[in-house]
């Protein structure tokens, strides 16, 4: 399996490129602002055909260049309906203060559009991409409509799977449910519900930082060490 990460934009968005080997179909995980040079260059450089573009969450520095790619190489965009319409209006995702800081920048475009082929995504789905196998799961909280993808790992007997968790899950920390549709009762049901149940061995490829494992955060993140506490797990998984 080939995977290739890069960091991208100001925000140092993580942008994903994932393939069975070199030469074949690949599917492009979140690329966001300045994302699509490198997604090119990893392109060039393994000779690889992208047929779909997943987007974790609508965050701005997830999706800024969700449109341009897939219109690049007529790929398919996948995003959980919950966040579709941030697709063409990610300011209402946004805080007021990063909101206004880009409409105040006279270089930036901020027209932003739906790629012409847009599917929604389910929690619980699999997905058949580039001869790769996604798990979908639906773990609001950061956004209403963040997704994690999870694919079985053969690179490695050690690992079993590898997942793309996007904003809900970093090295040593969690995402922010401060801006606008963030909550944070849901963020911990999410956690609780959908990482903590999960192997130790699954590699985890966050939206930002660097990679970790279900295991090593599950020792170490004091947000799921906290979540961890019988009392705590106890109220979240009877919805609070």
């Amino acid at each position: 399996m080939l995977i290739a990460g890069f960091p991208a934009g100001p925000w140092g968005t993580n942008c994903y490129v994932a393939a069975t080997e070199a030469g074949a179909e690949c599917v492009v995980v979140d690329p966001g602002k300045d994302a699509a040079p490198g997604v090119a260059e990893v392109i060039r450089e393994h000779r690889l055909k992208p047929v779909a573009v997943l987007v974790t969450h609508g965050h701005i520095d997830h999706m800024w260049s969700v449109a341009p790619v897939a219109g690049t190489y007529d790929a398919t965009a996948w995003i959980h309906p919950d966040d579709r319409d941030l697709l063409t209006d990610p300011l209402a995702g946004m805080s007021r203060e990063s909101a206004a800081m880009l409409l105040g920048m006279p270089d930036e475009r901020l027209e932003f559009a739906e790629p012409d082929d847009v599917r929604e995504l389910a929690d619980g789905v699999d997905l058949e991409l580039a001869g790769l196998r996604f798990v979908v799961d639906h773990t609001p909280g950061h956004t209403p409509g963040s997704v994690t993808f999870r694919t079985p790992y053969d690179g490695d007997a050690d690992v079993s799977e590898v997942m793309f968790s996007g904003d809900l899950l970093f090295e040593g920390s969690i995402g922010r449910t401060d801006l606008p549709g963030g909550d944070h009762p849901t963020m911990l049901r999410s956690l609780a519900t959908k990482v903590l149940t999960l192997p130790d061995d699954i590699v985890v490829l966050p939206g930002h930082g660097g990679q970790t494992s279900i295991g090593r955060e599950r020792a170490t993140n004091p947000f799921l060490l906290e979540l961890q506490d019988e009392g705590i797990a106890g109220r979240v998984t009877r919805g609070l």
